[in-house]
């Protein structure tokens, strides 16, 4: 199994670190975590919504990775930009619990403009 492929796992394991920071209280509500979720402020809140991000950037980079390896991508190249979009979506999360808002648009970009580079690696083929 290529580098690139264990990165979508690693990157699909990612919300549910965040998540486990946003319930981590004694007065999490198992039965209506939603609702819950929906009434805290601060860090929780700010570790849902990376969890919620997570999620939603998700099909995106395990898409690109996969349409890379049918079209035959160079596998280095794609490992590489694989291991940039998990660094780099691992210090989003700091950003986004450490609520630096800048910060944390940025290494979006980067995580984004990561993931479109996997994807176009595959017109490139060999």
């Amino acid at each position: 199994m290529t580098v690139a492929f264990w990165c979508v796992l690693v990157a699909g394991l990612l919300p549910l670190a965040t998540v486990a920071v946003a319930k981590a209280s004694r007065n999490y509500d198992n039965a209506d975590p939603r609702t819950w979720l929906a009434e805290q402020q601060g860090l929780r809140r700010r570790a849902d919504f990376a969890h919620r991000n997570h999620y939603e950037a998700f099909p995106w980079f395990a898409a690109s990775v996969i349409v890379a390896a049918l079209a035959h991508a160079s596998q280095e190249r794609v490992d590489i930009l694989a291991v940039a979009y998990i660094l780099l979506r691992l210090a989003y999360t700091a950003a986004y619990l450490g609520n630096r808002p800048s910060l944390r648009s940025v290494l979006w970009i980067a995580a984004f403009c990561c993931a479109l580079a996997i994807f176009c690696a595959g017109a490139r083929g060999h």
